[in-house]
Formats: C-alpha cells, structure tokens, sequence
C-alpha cells in the first residue's frame, strides 16, 4: 500500500467524492481509490466474467481515448505471429529466419543470423545485442532498423536467455510481412482489429517504411480489455475464432525468463502466479498494463504517464502490488 502522503490523502479523497454515495461499500471502488493514489496512473478497468466491475479515470484522457501502449505492441505482434501460424504463412514455430525471410538479412552478417528461429524472436532469444534501453535511440537514429538489429553481435546463443530487445520484435513484425505480403499496419488492422471491434491508428514507420513491431502502438482502455479478453477466452472473442486455441495455450506457458522482473514469460506474455491463480501481463514502458487471470474470468487494463519510468522496484512494483494485494482478492471473492 502507498504511504499515506496529504498529496495521496486528497486525491483519494477526491475519487471517492466523484462516485456514488454507498460506493464505499463496493470493494471494486476501495480498488479504485487504492488506484487513484498511485500519481502515475491514468485509468483503470476491470471486467470479470464478461460484465465491467470498474471502470475509472483518474488523470490523463478520456476512456475512450487511444493511448500510447509502448511496449504492450510487443504482445500484439505476438498474436499476429500467431495468426500467421494460424494461416499457414509460417510453416513452424521453429522456421528459421534464412528459409521464410532471407531477403531480410544483410550480407556479411554472423550465419547464424540465418539460423534465428521464429520462436527466437517473439520470445527475445535470438541471442544478439539489445536494441533496447541505451542502445534504443542508436538503434532508432540507424538507416535500417532491420538490417541494424540483425548486424549486431551475438552475446548468446540463439534460443539460449531472453534478451529484451524491441529490436527482435521489429524483425518479426518485417517477417510477418514478408510472408504475408502486407504491412503491419494492414495485419493488425484485418486480424485484429476487425473481429476485435479496434480501431488501429497507423504508428510509426521505420526509413524502409516498415510499421515498427513493439513499440509506439496506441489503444484505448476498452480496446485493450477486449483484446486481453480474446485471449482469456482462448482465442475467442463473440462468436470469432480470433487466435487457435492451441496458440493461445502455447502463448501463456513458460518459454523463457526476464532477467529484469523474474517473470516467466510465453509469447509476448509476462506470466506469474498470486496464491492458487497464475496470470498474464501485456507489459508498456510506463505501466501500460493488460493483465489476464483466466481462473478468475478476470481481465484488467492500465494505463499511465508514458513519458514515466515505472520499474519493477518502483511504480511497476506498485502497479503488481495493486493486482496481487487488491484486484484479485475481490475477485476471489466475486467468484466464492
């Protein structure tokens, strides 16, 4: 729980004031005003069972405003990966960069650039260099941001530990293009966007004009409960078969591990368990959060400042204090 500052006194006291009177007595609203306090965090929804327990602003735009996600992109490349499995573009998980995109990789790099697999990529085991934290902004100020990403030195072997990197992500989005023959833009559009109900305003373009996979994507609170929604379902979201079943599953079991928050993670999911219930985390820079809790029938969206840190020994930390110590014990609850 947050240290109990006047500054967090009044602006709980201030959430509180704006719902309804007897709302005290809702536990969802006790989440709420635990919410409010956390200065970085902008809104907050909670559905479970299909029916919206919460729904609160508390800065920043409108609900239904589209926000910047960062990095939550990541898990929504990751379903495009899947959907491309889906419709046989990919043959395999384990297909190799050198036979379904070779076009993509620049001469004279190490050959085992050749040998990166699809599953390297979406789980950030291709074993080169970061792109991410310090080297972002030279990864990004580049003439190439696939060839660039794709030159860098091994500092593992491919499949070897998870090395957090936007960079793999990028280079599996321009596979995913490459085997579809469509912009990124138009995949997110058509297989997610369209049976989701989602509007996807275009993002940013690389100089090749490829549409950058995992980062700078932008939702709104309920376009991010639908699609974490899909997944809880498996896969399914109404009467649509969005995602196989199948690549849900494998997408929410433990294929890797952060070495940065110790979180298992699966396919584009960060993945962890509180007490008997294991849950999923869609994770952006400044604690942009989708986190599903499929025994709970629950899904939960945050979204906060962007231009923020929130790590995992600060705001992020407060962000899983608040699932784990607040939200999913009055979900419990709601399930008795």
């Amino acid at each position: 729980m947050p240290r109990v500052t006047r500054r967090l006194f009044v602006t709980g006291a201030t959430a509180c004031l704006a719902w309804p009177v007897g709302a005290q007595d809702d536990p969802w609203q006790a989440v709420a005003a635990r919410a409010a306090g956390l200065d970085q965090c902008h809104a907050l929804m909670v559905q479970q069972g299909g029916v919206t327990r919460l729904q609160s602003v508390f800065r920043g735009p409108a609900l239904g405003r589209v926000v910047p996600v960062k990095s939550v992109s990541k898990t929504l490349v990751a379903a495009l990966t899947g959907a491309a499995l889906d419709r046989g573009e990919l043959p395999s998980i384990e297909a190799r960069l050198g036979d379904v995109a070779p076009a993509l990789i620049p001469r004279g790099v190490d050959p085992r650039v050749a040998e990166i697999t699809v599953e390297d990529l979406v789980t950030m085991q291709a074993g080169l260099e970061r792109t991410s934290g310090v080297n972002y902004g030279g990864w990004i100020s580049s003439r190439d941001w696939v060839a660039d990403a794709l030159s860098r030195p091994f500092v593992a072997e491919p499949g070897a530990r998870m090395l957090y990197s936007t960079g793999s992500f990028h280079v599996l989005g321009a596979v995913l293009s490459a085997v579809s023959g469509e912009s990124l833009l138009t995949l997110a559009r058509e297989r997610l966007g369209r049976p989701l109900g989602i509007d996807l305003p275009a993002w940013t373009r690389d100089p090749q004009g490829r549409y950058l996979g995992g980062n700078e994507m932008a939702l709104s609170l309920p376009d991010m409960i639908r699609f974490g929604e899909m997944y809880r379902q498996g896969g399914r979201w109404n009467v649509t078969q969005v995602l196989s079943a199948d690549w849900v599953a494998r997408s929410l079991q433990t294929h890797t591990r952060s070495p940065f928050s110790g979180l298992d993670y699966g396919y584009g999911w960060f993945l962890g368990r509180a007490g008997r219930d294991d849950y999923a985390l869609a994770r952006g820079y400044g604690g942009q959060i989708i986190c599903i809790v499929p025994s709970l029938d629950l899904t939960v969206a945050i979204t906060s400042d962007p231009t923020r840190p929130a790590r995992s020994g600060g705001y992020f930390g407060d962000l899983m204090g608040l699932i784990e110590d607040a939200i999913l014990p009055v979900a419990r609850d709601g399930m008795a």
